[in-house]
């Protein structure tokens, strides 16, 4: 354990990747199902962990092909997990409480209806590139009883285009020089750009 922590600090990829290379697929897999699946999961960063991961493949360090297609197969699942949790247990789950506070915001169902309101069932796509109405999403379309056939469709069209985009994106930044040759800066931007919006909310929650 000490070992590994002294090559996370000092951001040893090659011998992070060849080490643990089997846990970190699993890793990725778990933490996209997690936050597509799991509807008191909206916070996990999704998208800079799926543009991380694909700028990693272009370095060598991890399998394009796999990580694409673990990544397709967990964004499909969860959300399908997540349909069927807001179908069959519905509203239920805002009473479900932690230290007597709600697990789950009806708030943010309210603002993921309104998203359905505006945009129809497109919104199934458009939702994928929005935190957390990524993750209310699925489980609002299963609330609404959505014909499942016609969501399903448009799920799968979504979870393509989300990783797929967002992959290539990911890519084109990892063949860029100073991504090569700064790969430790780079991912160290990407994760405190990524946490900031958790950090927002965190203390603004504070402060109410």
């Amino acid at each position: 354990m000490i070992e590994l922590f002294q090559h996370i600090i000092k951001l040893d990829f090659p011998w992070l990747f060849s080490t643990y290379g089997t846990a970190i697929y699993v890793i990725l897999f778990l933490v996209i199902f997690i936050e597509t699946g799991v509807v008191a999961m909206p916070f996990l960063p999704g998208d800079s962990l799926i543009f991380t991961a694909t700028i990693f493949a272009a370095q060598g360090y991890l399998n394009l092909w796999l990580l694409l297609t673990l990544l397709i197969s967990a964004a499909i699942i969860g959300d399908n997990c997540n349909y069927w949790i807001g179908r069959k247990f519905g509203i239920k789950i805002f009473n479900i409480k932690f230290k007597n506070k709600p697990i789950v915001k009806y708030e943010y169902l309210t603002k993921t209806q309104d998203f359905f309101q505006t945009y129809g069932t497109k919104a199934i796509i458009m939702a994928r590139f929005v935190p957390f109405l990524r993750t209310f999403a699925p489980f609002a379309a299963g609330l609404g009883k959505m014909h499942y056939p016609k969501y399903f469709i448009f799920d799968v069209l979504g979870g393509f285009v989300w990783v797929g985009s967002l992959a290539i994106a990911g890519w084109l930044l990892g063949e860029v020089s100073f991504v090569k040759n700064h790969i430790d800066l780079v991912c160290i931007g990407i994760v405190l750009i990524s946490l900031a919006p958790v950090i927002f909310s965190f203390f603004k929650r504070k402060k109410v």
